[in-house]
């Protein structure tokens, strides 16, 4: 779908950013911004900043950053122009009808199809469970489960008959092709049986998608037949590593937290139980796909797995994989049941909430997991268990995150401090010494000894020109997009000077011009880098000079290494962006 560019300026234009997102967030002013606690993450002081200049927000937290249309995609989970559609409701702009090519109409097309035939199969699902007299064993089953007729609805709970060819004469019916029937992952061709519904004596969970869509099903045999649970293959709209069943509710549940089971029963049970952050993994372990899509809502994952031994192996497994995404993990503890459907069931909600009160920092159930492993009464086996401690506290880069685990840890496990310390030194070897590099005021590091030192000052100088849009027309003599060496930084300075140079330029309006969500983002934080503090004019130019200059030498620095001595266009680059470093160390930029 797509909206010209004008139309999406006119929109974003019409929805202050401010009187948006304050309807989502407490927003105070202080100084040039709106200050709020994130919604994107857990806090309690305020971190998250909005500037109505900008048209931006941005977290000095979690580093989310964007414009009112990316706020709103992340917020609400919208696609961009569902976002744009939003905005325009909400300002009353009337939007023009969406032209599409062939090759988009053609797979709109089917996709929406495919929806509509997932719609229709769960409806089937559901009518076969409360009207065949071949359903009363699923819903006897439901119930003897302990749940009730409205979380059987909720979830759109069903039955599946006791072939597999009536749901795809029902499909037949309602106007339906094999292919089709086939291609939405509901049936399977063979000599013997011709088309039919793998699902069959099965009750029926259906899978939907953030925005309630039926995307494919989950199976539950009834008796002992085996499979015991089966799922939807995946299709052009069910990818199991990029969905989690019960999102669709647990995205609005803002409990602080989300909680990550391993079964459908387990997330339906815990939201009846009130705890509708539970979310579970479709058939398959649990993926960093997944683990990016909990970021989206949270910073803390709180695991419900199962208790034995394949859920301790399953827990550790996404404990790593939760980290590596940069979430917080704890670990609640079901014993001695299995399960949080078990718990649940024999405890109730009371106890469960004091077992999440009480979950486990997930570092510390690592290390009591890995204890079990040796012979504590043995002092060559508590020997190399506390060695394998040294080994996982290398792990952390950050030295004051590994010390406070380090000291931790150490008194814990009754193990002197300093031999600790010499242990994980051992390990991590030199890396453990090393010390981060100082950067002078001005913001920039010193004598380009580090690479990052040009992405560093690129960054500074598109948020020096975003706040002074006036500097432009002073240093435009002598730097251009293409002295921004990273490929992004110099798509936004594009973009930038051209909406500059028309006396049209709004930093949100650069944001809207990327399709990629990260991309969007990435753009966003370029607007948000922190300028050093100055307080004075002569202060503030003698920033300004630094970053210019360091800019400038990185790109001369680039150009003099991708040059070819016979691309007569590549060596006058060289020559003007050396004369142009000349010129800029003497040049003296007023910033008023």
């Amino acid at each position: 779908m797509y909206y010209s560019d004008e139309i999406v300026e006119e929109v974003r234009e019409k929805n202050d950013i401010v009187g948006v997102i304050s309807g989502y967030v407490t927003l105070k002013k202080k100084g040039s911004n709106h200050w709020g606690c994130c919604p994107f993450h857990n806090e309690k002081t305020p971190s998250f900043a909005v500037s109505e200049n900008k048209q931006m927000y941005h977290c000095f937290g979690c580093g989310e950053s964007g414009n009112v249309y990316t706020f709103l995609m992340k917020y609400e989970n919208y696609s961009f122009p569902e976002a744009v559609k939003a905005l325009a409701d909400r300002a009353g702009v009337n939007l023009p009808e969406v032209e599409y090519t062939e090759e988009q109409k053609r797979r709109a097309n089917r996709r929406q199809r495919l929806l509509d035939l997932n719609k229709d199969a769960a409806t089937y699902f559901y009518y076969q469970l409360r009207k065949n007299p071949h359903g009363e064993v699923g819903l006897n089953y439901l119930r003897k489960r302990q749940l009730t007729d409205e979380t059987m609805k909720k979830f759109g709970l069903g039955f599946a008959g006791i072939n597999g060819g009536e749901l795809v004469a029902y499909l037949h019916q309602k106007g339906y092709r094999d292919e089709e029937i086939r291609d939405a992952g509901l049936a399977t061709h063979s000599e013997k049986r011709g088309l039919s519904c793998q699902f069959w004596n099965r009750v029926m969970f259906p899978i939907q998608d953030i925005n309630h869509r039926v995307i494919g099903f989950g199976g539950r045999v009834m008796g002992d037949g085996e499979p015991k649970y089966l799922n939807s293959p995946e299709t052009d709209i069910f990818d199991k590593r990029r969905n989690l069943y019960g999102l669709n509710y647990a995205r609005t549940a803002r409990a602080g937290n989300m909680i990550l089971c391993e079964g459908y029963m387990d997330v339906i049970a815990m939201h009846q139980a009130g705890f509708t952050q539970a979310v579970a993994s479709l058939g398959t372990a649990f993926t960093p796909e997944q683990a990016h899509l909990l970021h989206r809502y949270t910073d803390q994952v709180l695991l419900a797995y199962d208790s034995d031994g394949a859920g301790v192996k399953a827990a550790l497994r996404a404990i790593g994989i939760l980290r590596e995404e940069g979430l917080t993990a704890k670990v609640i503890n079901m014993r001695p049941h299995k399960d949080p459907d078990e718990f649940m069931k024999a405890l109730g909600k009371e106890a469960f909430q004091e077992r999440i009160d009480q979950a486990e920092n997930s570092f510390f159930y690592e290390i009591r997991m890995m204890e079990s492993n040796f012979q504590m009464q043995d002092p060559e086996e508590k020997t190399k268990f506390h060695r394998e401690i040294a080994k996982k506290l290398c792990s952390f880069e950050e030295e004051v995150e590994r010390e406070n685990y380090l000291q931790a840890i150490a008194e814990k496990y009754y193990i002197g401090v300093e031999n600790l310390r010499k242990l994980v030194i051992s390990y991590a070897g030199s890396a453990a010494t090393v010390k981060p590099i100082e950067r002078p005021k001005s913001g920039i590091q010193s004598k380009d000894k580090v690479p990052e030192g040009g992405k560093r000052a690129q960054k500074l100088l598109i948020t020096w020109i975003a706040d002074y849009p006036q500097i432009y027309d002073k240093i435009k003599p002598y730097i251009t997009a293409e002295d921004f060496t990273e490929d992004l930084y110099r798509q936004v300075a594009e973009r930038m000077f051209a909406a500059i140079g028309k006396g049209k330029f709004q930093a949100a309006d650069v944001i809207n011009t990327f399709e990629d969500e990260k991309q969007q983002k990435e753009a966003a934080e370029l607007f948000y880098e922190v300028l050093p503090v100055m307080e004075t004019s002569q202060e503030k130019e003698r920033a300004l000079q630094d970053v210019l200059y360091a800019v400038k030498k990185n790109s001369y620095e680039h150009f003099k290494q991708q040059q070819d001595q016979r691309d007569i266009e590549a060596v006058s680059k060289v020559f003007a962006a050396k004369k142009a470093l000349m010129e800029l160390s003497k040049l003296h930029i007023s910033i008023e």
